[in-house]
This record gives C-alpha cells, sequence and structure tokens, in this order.
C-alpha cells in the first residue's frame, strides 16, 4: 500500500495507551513517544495501531479527498475512454479501481465502461486489485507475483506500446517515470485519475503540526503517501516555517513512511527516512516501535535504569511523564551524564524561561516529584545539578 489514509480535521491527542499495550509492564513500546500523523484515509486504523503500542498521536491531515460523485476530471476521463476505447488498462489499486466503477454507474455511464474494459488487455498490480477486478465482473489477462509496477510497465514495453491506447488508473498521485516511459514508446496514454488529492479545508491542525514538529515536541511523522509529503512540505514554505521544519526532519524527529514511493518528496529535501519492507499500515507501526526506542537515551542512574523518551521517562521500566520544563532540564542534564551542569546553562535550556533562575529550582522540583525518585538528581551546592550516574559509568562518561 504505498500509501493512502482517511480522517478528521482535528489536531488530536491519543488517549492514554490500554492495558494490553505493552509487553508485561502496560506502557507499550511507542509510550513516552509522539508521532504526528498525516494520512487522509484510513488514518483510524493507523492511530489506533499507534495507541495500542502506547503513542501519543497528533493527527494532521495534509490532504483531503475530492468526492469522486463531484470528480469533473474522472468524469471526463471515463468519457474519453468510452468515445475511444483503450487496448490496455492498467488498474493498480483495488479501492481506486472499484471506486472509478462505482463512480461511473453513479453517472449512468458504469455499462458502457465496464463493455469497453471487457474489450481491452487488462493488467492488474496484484491480488487485491484483482479481487477488485472480478467483483466488477471481468478477468484480468496479466498480474505480477511482485505487485510491482515496475514490473507491469516492463511487460507492455516488452510486448511493444507504439500506437498502443493505454489507460492507467491512478489512485491520487502520480507515478513517477510509468507515464513517461510509456508515451516514450510511442503510447497514447490516457490517466484516470481516481481519488485526487486537495489541501484541506481546515488548515489549523496542520499549522499546529509543523509548529510542534519545529519546536522538535513530535518524535516521529508518519506519512502514507507522497502528495501529504509534499503537502506538508508546502505549507511549511507558506507559513515561513521551511527551515525550522526542514532542520527538525533532519535531525532528531523521524519520517517514518508506508514505501519508498511515500518518501521521495522528503529525500528531494535531503530528509532521511525510514519505511518497512511490506508497504502497509501494520509493518510501518512495527518500523516505528524498532526505530524510536532505539533512539531514546538510556542511563544507569543511582542504581536505576533510566530511559529518556519524548515527553516522559521509563524509570526502571516504570512510565513516568514529565512536564515540557522538566524534559528541557534532563535533557540538558544527560548531555553531559555525571557532570555538574550550572544554574545559568540549564535556564537557558528552559523554554522561555527569562533570566530568574529561581525557574530552574522550581522545574527542577516538579521534575524530581515527576521521575518519583528524588535522589535520579543530585544538588551541588552554589554549582547547579547532576545526574546520580552510577560510579563505574561516571568514569566512563569522563
Amino acid at each position: 500500500m504505498d500509501d493512502h489514509t482517511h480522517t478528521g480535521p482535528r489536531l488530536r491527542p491519543a488517549a492514554p495507551a490500554g492495558p494490553n499495550a505493552g509487553a508485561g509492564n502496560g506502557t507499550g513500546p511507542l509510550a513516552g513517544f509522539t508521532v504526528g500523523v498525516t494520512a487522509a484515509r484510513r488514518a483510524d486504523d493507523l492511530i489506533a495501531l499507534l495507541r495500542r503500542r502506547g503513542a501519543q498521536v497528533l493527527h494532521a491531515p495534509a490532504l483531503r479527498i475530492v468526492p469522486l460523485a463531484d470528480d469533473t476530471e474522472l468524469l471526463a476521463a471515463t468519457k474519453e475512454l468510452i468515445d475511444s476505447p483503450p487496448c490496455a488498462v492498467v488498474a493498480t489499486t483495488a479501492i481506486g479501481f472499484r471506486g472509478w466503477i462505482e463512480a461511473a454507474d453513479g453517472w449512468g455511464i458504469g455499462e458502457e465502461l465496464l463493455g469497453r474494459l471487457r474489450k481491452a488487455e487488462l493488467l492488474v498490480r496484484g491480488p487485491k486489485v484483482k479481487g477488485a477486478v472480478r467483483a466488477a465482473g471481468l478477468v484480468e489477462d496479466w498480474s505480477p507475483q511482485s505487485e510491482s509496477l515496475g514490473e507491469v510497465l516492463g511487460r507492455l514495453l516488452c510486448a511493444g506500446v507504439a500506437g498502443r491506447r493505454i489507460a492507467l488508473q491512478l489512485h491520487g498521485e502520480p507515478l513517477p517515470g510509468f507515464v513517461e516511459a510509456l508515451r516514450e514508446g510511442g503510447a497514447e496514454v490516457v490517466v484516470v485519475p481516481v481519488y485526487r488529492w486537495m489541501p484541506p479545508e481546515d488548515l489549523g491542525p496542520l499549522d499546529r503540526l509543523l509548529d510542534a514538529v519545529a519546536a522538535g515536541a513530535v518524535d516521529a511523522v508518519s506519512f502514507t503517501s507522497a502528495p501529504a509529503a509534499a503537502s506538508l512540505l508546502a505549507r511549511a514554505e507558506a507559513r515561513g516555517v521551511r527551515e525550522a521544519v526542514l532542520a527538525s526532519l533532519r535531525g532528531d524527529v523521524l519520517s517514518a513512511c508506508v514505501g519508498p514511493v511515500t518518501a521521495l518528496p522528503l529525500q528531494g529535501h535531503g530528509i532521511a527516512t525510514v519505511h518497512p519492507e511490506r508497504f502497509r499500515l501494520g509493518p510501518l507501526v512495527q518500523l516505528l516501535c524498532q526505530e524510536l526506542p532505539g533512539r531514546a537515551r538510556v542511563l544507569p542512574v543511582a542504581g536505576r535504569r533510566l530511559e529518556i523518551r519524548g515527553h516522559a521517562v521509563l524509570v526502571d521500566s516504570e512510565l513516568r511523564p514529565v512536564p515540557p520544563a522538566g524534559m528541557a532540564l534532563l535533557r540538558a542534564l544527560a548531555r553531559r551524564p555525571g557532570w555538574v551542569v550550572g544554574r545559568a546553562d540549564l535556564l537557558r535550556a528552559l523554554p522561555g524561561a527569562g533570566r530568574d533562575e529561581h525557574a530552574v529550582e522550581t522545574a527542577m522540583a516538579r521534575l524530581r516529584v515527576a521521575l518519583g525518585t528524588p535522589k535520579l538528581i543530585q544538588t551541588v551546592v552554589k554549582r547547579g545539578y547532576r545526574l546520580s550516574l552510577d560510579a563505574g559509568d561516571c568514569a566512563a562518561a569522563r
């Protein structure tokens, strides 16, 4: 599934993880992490998977889908194929093919379209598309075992496409290189744009997600379509926060994509991405469950295991939520584990703290309460604070 996901317009934090979210301790592998979801279809499925593993979710659809019944481009392409039948048709997605047939039925031209498709060579990308084709009363001529559109393109080119009229059913986004290769081979290509994407009507959630990314307040952003990734970057440009967003995505904020096609707009801006081997939502979430805990800082402090996550800390596997000011102090201390960090340096680490060092003492007191173990952080009189790193590790840190 390289990419597509349904949603509502709100930026919404996830509910706490359920009791079965994690292994043994009830926290889940993503507990303490915040993940942005940009999907515009099947977003509820993705959010549910993330929440069950303990993540906090910020949902901000980067796109909306044009309703098929209102899509004049799809109607025009369908009428064109009825008037001038294609030699071959490439069906790329099950939901896209079904939507196309249903839309044609709604316009009163469904039977005419099916009649044209029956006479054309019908190539389908995989078993799900094959099921949609057969449900429409059609029979495919060929399908690749790999579910690869590259293999479909190779078959067409090997057979020769010069002078042939080929219809390509898209699903919300262009296919880079596919149409160009067919046209270079001499084919006439009719693109059938099922489920076109447009910017969301309510840009507020997307703007808030961009602000969170720029501030480093999310640990990862998930992308299930290339247009969503491009839309997020375009909105960042329009708001004047492009450089801050790019800096975060090139730095500590992980960009997790459902597949390599989805990643292309991000990679074009120098952003490193990860994607699962299987281009589905489940493997995407599994990948996040591996990547995010692997990035967490783990320190032996005062005989405890301290794992610093996005908005929480695991103290001996017990999840302890920490307020933003406390996390800022803890990260500053963790950058120099075992060393004393002065109040002036800690004050600079506090967001919007001003010049009063009393703000450090207040935030530090709250941090200790949040951690539940005051001895994890030692006060060094007239100097500052330090993590009580275990003796052997403290020497190694120096």
